[in-house]
């Protein structure tokens, strides 16, 4: 692969992981953790999310599972096959199980979770998962804008 190439693919996964940013920041405004995710497929997003545990009062209400669930209402099947979820933070144990159900193809995730991120840091639940779905991951994307965003909020929570 060129690196024009692969310059190419940075932009544009920056493109869409600023989509994420953008709904990062509406968690924070609603006081919720500041994360955001979109699904985007064929150069389009699908799917958006934001995380809302606490305004919904439901644990599962994290970011990458409300963008995957507005995602497959969107098409003729529920699979996301062919998609990519961009997320600002490394996803948990329960975000990545839910992309493997939902058969994500990529997922390009923004900072790193030591703590709970269940894709690269604390378990690498998409490798070699039961299911036998690959799924591409891009780790590391406009990292310390992602964890600015969460830095910010936690500081002026305390």
């Amino acid at each position: 692969m060129s690196e024009s190439h692969l310059f190419a693919g940075f932009q544009s996964h920056e493109r869409w992981l600023r989509e994420a940013i953008i709904e990062a920041r509406k968690a924070a405004d609603m006081g919720e953790v500041p994360v955001g995710a979109v699904v985007v497929r064929d150069n389009r997003i699908i799917g958006r999310g934001h995380n809302q545990v606490e305004a919904l009062k439901d644990p599962t209400a994290h970011a990458e599972v409300l963008a995957i669930g507005a995602a497959s209402g969107q098409g003729e099947s529920w699979r996301l096959d062919d998609s990519t979820l961009y997320v600002t933070l490394e996803p948990c144990t329960m975000c990545s199980g839910a992309m493997l159900l939902a058969r994500v193809s990529r997922v390009v995730f923004g900072a790193s979770d030591p703590r709970a991120g269940a894709v690269a840091s604390t378990a690498r639940l998409l490798e070699g998962n039961p299911y036998h779905h690959g799924v591409e991951i891009v780790g590391g994307i406009l990292a310390e804008e992602c964890g600015a965003i969460l830095k910010d909020f936690f500081r002026d929570k305390r």
